[in-house]
């Protein structure tokens, strides 16, 4: 194996902080499995599994399977095949086939237990080698749960899969499953004092684990634990996703994972936005040499809004934008959002805030940094028509020094939402951490918003304030939140039933 290889392996691993990779099969039992699940690990996939759920990376030695990923829409960020597949979108590292003789079976363990790299016919062994890699570069066990793997021909497909384009009589689909169930009861016996746990994910007699049990091992929401919380968590993409469709799902799918109630996004008109001058000015990034050629590859266009509608409401999870001008505002409409954002950077602009104090009905969120009370007062008397009006105190330096995040406006936020109904107090943070927030929670906040980013990147906006995705930091940060939130409590005063009077007086 190449040094190569076992480093662009590596390479996507280290997006993530967890030890914990998931091998994607096409069975039912995938059904199960709540989407945020899988969002927060390293997902390898085989043949077209990538239908039931994006994965990190994609094995397949069967020419078939490209005509399903293309047809389905390319959901991998690399794949790994011996058919010389070069997709519209997505990473090719070529591998050799090794296709099983007649001492296929005792050659495929040794290369699972081995250093050698192929394609192997019973694809999900290819997968666990490559999970051995993993294991290695990250010198730590890891747990691997193969998820879609019910080696039960009758079972048939997971719904997400609905026609499946692999070819061969319903005889042969029998042989093949049924032979695949062997190597795998091997390969437990085999790596059972390896540097990786498996752990088969289903009803059978060797699982360990069913769907439901895995949802709630990763914190998955269902039922009435899923409702929206008294404070809304937000998390802030700006333009993390730099334009990347790829990138962009796996970000809404991690903040998702971690409990966020929301994912942002930005809009604007880079042609109108920006002066001339600014757009030709030089600018250093992976897009070109001008700020033109960065800021028009961060912005999303329709295709790309429609992609994260369909997915967060796949998700359950909400989404809005900070909508920074006039042309973006009359765009953003046709996906009818519940909430729009007027971020603190155009507080001056207050024709066109006027304009969507006039036209919008819906929610507005609003960010107060670089403002005072003049302008306050200016909101409060101009914005009267929208649904709700979350104010979040801010301030707009990155990173927020300690001593001007001002929690204290939260406070008094909270108290204008007793004589305004609609006014709904909040706190977008640009410092560091999880302090500030939650005591925003303690005055009053309903919503709070972090930006958050995926790895690091040194020339993009607000990366050192931004929280990594592929850490876990932003779990992190929500689960302070909702401690915040539980400590805080109801302001009703009342006995709790974990109460009781140590000293009761007789009675008369």
């Amino acid at each position: 194996m190449t040094d190569h290889f076992s480093s662009r392996i590596a390479d996507i691993a280290s997006i993530y902080s967890t030890d914990t990779i998931f091998i994607l099969g096409k069975g039912p039992s995938a059904d199960a499995i709540a989407p945020e699940v899988l969002a927060g690990a390293l997902v390898i996939a085989v043949n077209d599994a990538e239908r039931i759920a994006p994965a990190d990376i994609t094995l397949f030695h069967d020419k078939w399977v490209e005509d399903s990923l293309v047809r389905n829409g390319l959901r991998s960020r690399l794949y790994v095949t011996s058919t010389g597949f070069r997709p519209a979108r997505g990473e090719v590292l070529d591998a050799p086939f090794a296709p099983m003789g007649n001492d296929g079976g005792d050659l495929m363990m040794q290369r699972l237990l081995g250093e050698d790299f192929a394609i192997e016919e019973v694809l999900f062994l290819s997968a666990l080698r490559m999970a051995r890699m993993v294991a290695a570069a990250r010198g730590r066990r890891q747990t691997v749960y193969m998820v879609g793997f019910d080696f039960q021909a009758e079972a048939g497909l997971a719904r997400a899969v609905g026609r499946d384009y692999a070819p061969g009589n319903s005889a042969d689909r029998y042989f093949r499953v049924g032979f695949q169930e062997f190597f795998f009861l091997n390969a437990l016996y085999m790596l059972k004092d390896s540097e990786i746990d498996i752990v088969h994910v289903g009803n059978r007699s060797f699982s360990q684990i069913d769907g439901e049990a895995l949802n709630r091992r990763f914190g998955a929401r269902t039922g009435e634990a899923a409702a929206q919380p008294k404070v809304a968590v937000t998390a802030e993409l700006t333009t993390n996703h730099f334009g990347d469709r790829d990138r962009l799902e796996r970000m809404i799918r991690a903040a998702r994972a971690a409990g966020a109630d929301y994912v942002k996004l930005q809009k604007r008109d880079v042609a109108t936005f920006y002066s001339a001058e600014q757009l030709a000015s030089p600018y250093v990034s992976p897009f070109g040499r001008t700020f033109a050629d960065y800021r028009y590859q961060l912005e999303l266009n329709a295709d790309d809004f429609a992609f994260v509608d369909s997915l967060c409401r796949d998700l359950g999870i909400g989404w809005f934008a900070s909508i920074l001008d006039r042309p973006s505002f009359d765009f953003i409409r046709q996906f009818d959002p519940d909430l729009i954002k007027l971020p603190s950077t155009i507080s001056e602009h207050r024709d066109y805030l006027t304009a969507v104090a006039e036209g919008w009905r819906g929610g507005v969120v609003l960010s107060t940094g670089m403002t005072d009370q003049a302008y306050e007062d200016w909101v409060l008397s101009r914005f009267t028509r929208c649904e709700a009006l979350y104010l979040l105190q801010c301030n707009s330096a990155y990173p927020t020094p300690a001593a001007d995040c001002n929690i204290g406006v939260v406070r008094h936020y909270h108290a204008l939402s007793q004589a305004h109904p609609r006014l709904i107090p909040g706190y977008s943070s640009h410092d560091f951490g999880w302090l500030a927030s939650a005591l925003a929670v303690a005055a009053g906040a309903r919503m709070v918003e972090k930006h958050v980013k995926l790895g690091n990147t040194d020339w993009a906006h607000f990366d050192a304030v931004a929280v990594d995705l592929s850490t876990p930091d932003f779990r992190d940060y929500v689960a302070r939140i909702r401690e915040a939130e539980e400590l805080v409590g109801s302001e009703v005063k009342a006995v709790n039933p974990s109460e009781h009077h140590k000293y009761l007086r007789a009675a008369a």
